[in-house]
């Protein structure tokens, strides 16, 4: 929700000239994003976080007025739920350059009192929102110091957010403490934030990607679930959880590389020296058995699915084109298991007892759950992961998906643990009923059509909200960051490769396609930069950058084409780090755009 030049404001409200800044004209293709969060936003039960999330996608198509317009009318029609007041304020002060100047000052004033309702309703949310904004007001408004306290307060309580705040906060930090002319509180805020400046994609969380460590979903930590339960994330891709025993350590999963596992080793010893006497590995993936030569120790026994050689022999002859989700040390993918697992069976070590459960699963057909009955836990390794499979791979199984929602449902634990520190805080017990149920409905909606030949572009702009959701509000966010995946890779099972309205029949190269916009554009540069300019200036960024990327073919040399391909990439990178990491990364890769972990000394980052 914490944008680059959210001086958007600072610059509208302060600029010589009298006109306004045009408003965006419409966006020629869907956003599924916006209108998906937007529409489940409106529902009176809605969670906190999918009106927030609305919000940001709004910002991030540079459509703050319609975003205004679309939350003024949700307000006001459900005025007990203050968080809409607050995200009014906020796409309202956002919206401020299209104001005309004599006008913008009362415009922001009007917004600044409905933030200050929010906050006062509802504390938590509004406070946050309230500081974002304050943050980035000119000094004339005089509420930098509000803005310190409001974010310092947030900070306080991050654990009350249901996201990661961090980096959006010091972010909006800077800028307040630069406003009250603190140069060096600011440069250490924006130290912390993981930025060398202001300027580049906004992304709020305490996500981190580039070419070396690859992707982090958060920063290092070893979290204590519960006595002798731990999960170290943050420490590379995916998570490796320990239950820990004076007679020994039972790891699940083992990380990504030998060095990241390492230093995920370093921190199990702060806790315990006991050895590790198990591995289980929750399936065959590279981000979950590639560190195991520094988890494994003499005596170790790692446990798998009996299918899990052959699942493995995929991960090994896939080549790795992405190297930003893994960054450039090795994934080790020797790995020797020493017992198979065939059929349902216990585990009895010290303390804990185990429940060994081989599972379709969404992903891999080798997927192994772990039950700890007793504590109530319930690790599931990537059985639910969002893409049904890796978008680059041919697996992953839709009605394997839905199948073991209902072998979870009928265990029915306390808590599930993912092998990825955001689907164990959405993808919760709360969640997998009504999620089972959506996904079903969703499936059976669409086998019918997907077996009479409609194509797969329009089944997807239908953004379709299954109805039982309205009921189930924790499902909300996991099925609207599934569900277009779960459509495609249904879509490949259940049609053919050429579709009813001609896609697949007639297969041309993407120099062939430019140079048919070519021919269009008169076999001019210009034409090509003034089409993408267009659609960025609407929020269009991916047909932006699809032009961009059209354009390069023919004119190689065009330094516009790349400046605008690097725009759009950046507001793709702001349209989806909050919805699917997997997008984000590929965009941040394609645009050589790295970011660093935050860095905060009281939480001991790196």
């Amino acid at each position: 929700m914490d944008r680059p030049s959210t001086a958007l404001v600072a610059i509208a409200l302060i600029g010589a000239a009298c006109s306004s800044i045009p408003r965006p004209a419409p966006q020629l293709a869907q956003n599924r994003e916006v209108e998906g969060f937007a529409a489940a936003a409106a529902w009176p039960n809605a969670e906190v976080a999918v009106p927030i999330i609305a919000a940001q996608e709004f910002m991030a198509a540079r459509h703050e007025r319609d975003g205004y317009e679309y939350f003024q009318r949700l307000a006001r029609e459900q005025p007990d739920r203050p968080v809409l007041t607050s995200l009014e304020g906020l796409l309202q002060a956002r919206s401020a350059g299209e104001i005309p100047l004599l006008q913008r000052v009362a415009w922001v004033e009007e917004a600044i009192r409905k933030l200050d309702r929010g906050a006062e309703a509802e504390p938590v949310a509004g406070q946050l929102l309230r500081g974002l904004v304050f943050a980035d007001l000119p000094e004339r408004f005089g509420k930098a110091k509000q803005a310190v306290a409001d974010l310092e307060a947030s900070l306080a309580r991050r654990d009350a957010f249901p996201i990661e705040i961090d980096r959006g906060v010091f972010r909006a930090l800077a800028n307040a403490w630069r406003t009250l002319g603190d140069e060096r509180r600011s440069q250490e805020m924006l130290r912390r934030a993981g930025y060398d400046s202001a300027d580049g994609p906004a992304v709020p969380g305490n996500i981190s990607v580039g070419p070396d460590a690859g992707f982090r979903f958060t920063n290092p930590k070893l979290v204590r679930e519960a006595d002798g339960v731990y999960v170290a994330e943050g420490f590379d891709f995916a998570n490796i959880s320990f239950l820990v025993d004076p007679a020994g350590v039972i790891a699940i999963d083992a990380g990504t590389t030998e060095d990241s596992a390492r230093t995920a080793m370093k921190a199990l010893r702060q806790i315990t020296n006991a050895p590790v006497r198990y591995v289980i590995l929750t399936h065959s993936h590279w981000d979950h058995v590639g560190g195991l030569s520094a988890v494994r120790e003499p005596g170790t026994v790692v446990i798998a699915r009996a299918n899990f050689a052959q699942e493995l022999s995929r991960m090994r002859s896939s080549q790795r084109t992405f190297n930003w989700f893994f960054g450039n040390r090795p994934v080790g993918l020797d790995v020797r298991v020493d017992r198979l697992v065939t059929a349902e069976e216990s585990l009895r070590f010290g303390t804990f007892d185990l429940r060994l459960i081989p599972v379709r699963g969404g992903e891999t057909e080798d997927a192994l759950f772990i039950h700890l009955p007793r504590q109530g836990f319930l690790f599931v390794g990537d059985a639910f992961m969002p893409y049904v499979g890796p978008p680059f791979l041919s697996e992953g199984s839709p009605a394997g998906y839905i199948e073991t929602l209902a072998t979870v449902r009928s265990i029915a634990p306390r808590r599930l643990i993912h092998g990825h520190p955001p689907l164990t805080r959405f993808f919760n017990m709360e969640a997998i009923a009504g999620l089972e149920a959506a996904l079903r409905n969703l499936y059976e909606h669409y086998v019918p059509e997907m077996q009479r030949d409609r194509p797969l572009a329009e089944i997807l702009h239908d953004n379709y909200l299954s109805p039982t959701l309205r009921e189930s509000p924790k499902a909300v966010i996991p099925y609207l960051v599934t569900r277009d995946h779960f459509l495609q890779r249904l879509h490949r099972a259940e049609a053919g490769y050429w579709q009813a309205d001609g896609e697949g029949m007639d297969v041309m190269t993407r120099g062939e396609r430019a140079a048919l916009l070519d021919q269009f554009g008169g076999g001019t540069e210009a034409a090509f930069t003034r089409v993408a300019e267009d659609l960025i200036a609407r929020g269009d960024a991916p047909l932006a950058l699809s032009a961009t990327d059209m354009g390069l073919l023919r004119y190689p040399s065009s330094e516009r084409l790349r400046k605008d391909r690097t725009q759009a990439l950046s507001m793709l990178i702001e349209r989806y780090n909050p919805v699917n990491p997997f997008r984000f990364i590929i965009y941040s890769q394609w645009a050589g755009i790295p970011l660093r972990p935050i860095g905060d000394p009281e939480r001991g980052a790196q």
